[in-house]
């Protein structure tokens, strides 16, 4: 048979246009060159940051400060689930891959929106609700040579095949026994899927761990909290138990890396963020003592054998969940006259950071929110000055601090445009009273802090709660990271909102908590485009091309820590439950279904119980139910408000309450915790907390 010359321009012409054919045979065809070299296909988003860098950076300019205004919706894809939605899309040669709540992967042709197949990893939602601190939500899949992979809330790395969503292997990576859970999305380096783990509010030890990419076996472990010295045999931890004290062993420890993580190629080091101590208290976890390493810390690691390097602590003897796990971004940039390879950072405690990320010396630091905890950071050493009386665990008074447990920066991601120099950071400012627990004992089924939410919850006076809310509020602020000051920011009403994208268009985008994804001018931050998806947004945009055209894509869907937790101070946030995935392009013509809002009936049952039994149901209430259903009763529109339970729910109380009726629904059974009559006087917490609202708004009115 002989070779037909004639066909040899029609092949060289398909392969110009469609370069690497064995990208064609299949799905997700992600490899290491493809993921260094990102910058050569710009319409794709190969990764979770979209490259190793993490800038969040799209190159790509058909959707720019002049054309942006006809911006339209493309397309959209409605989820059942009405938990939060924190995913970063993947876009991988026409295909969008994407996570939404409790873990069910999707896949979606880029274009056309069309659904190709969907994988629900079943996990059990009566079990592992009450192990999350911060809502049924999941951060994004990684992708690596035909294959996708996922961390699971119950502590599972799962790999499935791209092209058909079938699971090809699970490993657990996590003690079931333990309140660990998994949020954050892997990253592979170097055939390695690199995944952490959450639950240090509930007592655990953290680590982080690389599992082989094709087998799924685990090949190192990294514990980031020392063992019990006369057990520990690793060097470096061995070292690290020194900035201890106490039996902190026994309490777990915490150091959970639940979030960040970056690749340095050229350096080949992976950057892990890790976070807050448990618990919180230091007096109870360490006698007081110690910089407890590494909490809070950044640790920087050979990817092929988990070998420490060096690390970075930003919050020497952490006891304010002030975690270093928030996004990390690396970028080259002149300090100095010098050109530097740098790793920035926005962790919880409102600092923002400049080090050098070969060897992890301290360059710069500044604080980007309110900051009461620390008067600031010695240029020569890189350690906070922390004052006395912030150390609330052995100052003997408790202590208001700025930022709060939620952070001056939380997970949302932020960006970097190389072109401007600024860092894209939303931000909040709220502050929360360290009072420690006196009584403290480690419980199931809560968390385990150290410091008491009875006392610390928001006072019932409306007009006392209205002062807090005032002072509390978001922002996003574009961050000169050279300068180390901002450049331009803008207020926003809901402390919570989404991540950013920036784009070589000009543009920053960002969805917030009254549910407009924004487009703002990257040099100054005029808005100059908006689209209201119906629902409050956290999650982070991206954006890709297909076809030659650029798309925008962000997942819709109000949920989270702050309004899980805080409702009373996110009354403006757009809470309908009504979670999508929305997809823009240029003179995008579809449009949303109606949005219909029925409003909340309350009638509550009669009030009569005693101010005993009431009292009582509170401080029960702020033990084992806060966490979920909000401060004094009043959800964050993620989970039911209990004040405007039906009667159903309180015909039923016991049933879902001790029982677990409603577990499939991530409400757990309590009966191992709480008496039959604790539960009770819950509800009647509960009823007086309606009866509350009833009257202020009957005055209102």
């Amino acid at each position: 048979m002989q070779f037909n010359k004639q066909l040899m321009p029609l092949l060289l012409g398909i392969a110009l246009v469609l370069p690497g054919l064995t990208q064609l045979q299949a799905a997700a065809a992600v490899d290491a060159n493809r993921l260094i070299n990102a910058d050569q296909e710009p319409g794709n988003w190969l990764a979770h940051g979209r490259d190793y860098t993490e800038q969040r950076f799209s190159p790509l300019t058909q959707i720019n400060k002049q054309t942006v205004a006809d911006l339209g919706l493309s397309w959209s894809y409605g989820f059942d689930s009405t938990r939060g939605l924190e995913a970063t899309p993947l876009v991988i040669d026409g295909m969008l891959y994407v996570t939404g709540s409790w873990n069910v992967v999707y896949a979606f042709d880029a274009v056309t929106g069309e659904l190709k197949w969907q994988f629900d990893p079943q996990v059990d939602r009566g079990v592992v609700g009450p192990k999350l601190c911060c809502d049924a939500v999941n951060r994004g899949v990684a992708a690596w040579q035909g294959k996708l992979y996922t961390g699971t809330l119950d502590g599972r790395l799962i790999a499935l095949d791209a092209e058909t969503g079938k699971q090809l292997w699970s490993s657990q990576t996590t003690d079931n026994d333990q309140a660990y859970s998994i949020t954050g999305a892997p990253r592979i380096v170097k055939g390695k899927v690199m995944i952490g783990n959450g639950g240090a509010e509930f007592g655990v030890r953290g680590y982080f761990s690389a599992y082989d990419a094709d087998s799924g076996k685990m090949l190192w472990r990294f514990y980031t909290v020392p063992d019990d010295p006369a057990k520990e045999t690793n060097p470096t931890l061995i070292e690290a138990s020194k900035t201890w004290s106490g039996e902190w062993w026994t309490l777990g420890g915490g150091g959970t890396a639940w979030d960040s993580m970056a690749y340095d190629p050229d350096l080949d080091l992976l950057y892990v963020g890790i976070g807050n101590g448990s618990p919180w208290n230091r007096e109870i976890r360490s006698n007081g003592e110690g910089d407890n390493l590494f909490l809070s810390s950044i640790v920087a690691v050979r990817p092929d054998t988990g070998e420490y390097v060096w690390h970075y602590q930003t919050t020497p003897g952490e006891e304010w969940d002030y975690t270093a796990t928030q996004h990390m971004i690396l970028a080259d940039l002149e300090v100095k006259g010098k050109l530097r390879k740098v790793l920035m950072q926005a962790p919880k405690n409102g600092l923002f950071y400049v080090l050098d990320r070969a060897t992890g010396e301290f360059i710069s630091a500044e604080n980007y929110v309110a900051v009461n905890w620390t008067d600031g950071v010695d240029p020569t050493t890189g350690r906070p000055n922390i004052k006395p009386e912030a150390r609330y665990s052995t100052a003997g008074k408790p202590f208001l601090a700025q930022p709060s447990p939620f952070g001056g920066h939380n997970w949302q991601p932020m960006s970097f445009n190389p072109d401007t120099g600024l860092v894209y950071l939303p931000t909040r400012e709220m502050a929360f009273p360290y009072i420690p627990d006196d009584n403290y004992e480690v419980k199931s089924l809560t968390v385990n802090l150290g410091v008491s939410l009875l006392a610390a919850t928001m006072p019932e006076d409306p007009a006392v709660r209205k002062a807090i809310k005032a002072a509390t509020k978001g922002r996003l602020v574009a961050w000169d990271p050279v300068a180390q000051k901002e450049a331009w920011g803008i207020d926003m009403p809901v402390p919570w909102n989404g991540g950013t994208l920036s784009t070589a268009g000009g543009l920053v985008f960002q969805g917030n908590g009254q549910g407009n994804l924004v487009a703002y001018d990257a040099a100054n931050g005029k808005p100059l485009w908006s689209y209201h998806g119906q629902t409050g947004m956290v999650a982070p945009p991206i954006s890709y091309r297909v076809n030659g055209e650029q798309y925008v894509a962000i997942m819709a869907g109000w949920g989270g820590a702050v309004p899980l937790v805080v409702g009373p101070l996110v009354s403006e946030a757009l809470t309908t439950n009504t979670n999508r995935l929305l997809v823009f392009k240029l003179g995008g013509k579809a449009t949303l279904p109606e949005l219909k809002v029925t409003a909340k009936a309350l009638n509550p049952p009669s009030a009569n119980a005693s101010a005993e039994t009431v009292a009582e149901g509170k401080a029960i209430y702020h033990t084992y139910c806060s966490s979920c259903h909000g401060d004094g009763a009043v959800s964050g529109g993620v989970l039911p408000d209990l004040r405007y339970a039906s009667q159903h729910t309180f015909d039923y109380w016991e049933a879902i309450v001790v029982n677990g009726l409603k577990q499939g629904n991530g409400m757990a059974a309590f009966g191992s915790v709480i008496s039959v009559d604790q539960a009770d006087a819950v509800k009647a917490y509960v009823i007086k907390r309606a009866h509350d609202e009833l009257t202020a708004q009957q005055a209102t009115q």
